[in-house]
């Protein structure tokens, strides 16, 4: 009885496979330093948008606290507005510096825009611009 002769294996996995694009022109690092390059591009971006979010956070924060001072301020002085948010703080109604996560001093205009008895505090935003887009209420 003779052997059966094996044949060539027919079936390739595509990680089996000699060559490709990258491979086949000697560049198959090319791939790695193009992936690690994106994704060091990608934490960069992820990471600068983290920075402008929790700034907003945390000037919004600011903003409830002074906020406060100001309805306390105006309640024991007849709804008047404060002269400005340095007087909220020298007369103790306010235990911080009334500044944005950007170092800019908040605004506070009475009275407000929508509300003719109401007051409006807000911040500059993180490019500065007084009134601009991207203001924090």
């Amino acid at each position: 009885m003779a052997r059966r002769r094996q044949r060539d294996q027919t079936i390739f996995f595509p990680w089996e496979r000699g060559g490709g694009f990258f491979r086949g022109r000697g560049m198959t690092r090319a791939k790695l330093v193009g992936a690690a390059f994106g994704m060091a591009l990608l934490l960069l971006l992820l990471g600068a948008r983290e920075r402008k979010k929790t700034g907003v956070r945390s000037t919004a924060a600011t903003i409830g606290v002074v906020r406060g001072a100001v309805d306390a301020y105006r309640a024991d002085h007849e709804r008047k507005c404060p002269a400005s948010l340095d007087a909220l703080k020298t007369e103790g109604y306010l235990g911080i510096e009334p500044i944005d996560a950007w170092g800019r001093p908040l605004r506070l205009t009475c009275p407000g825009r929508l509300d003719s008895e109401g007051y409006d505090l807000t911040s500059d935003g993180p490019d500065g611009e007084i009134g601009g887009l991207d203001r924090v209420e």
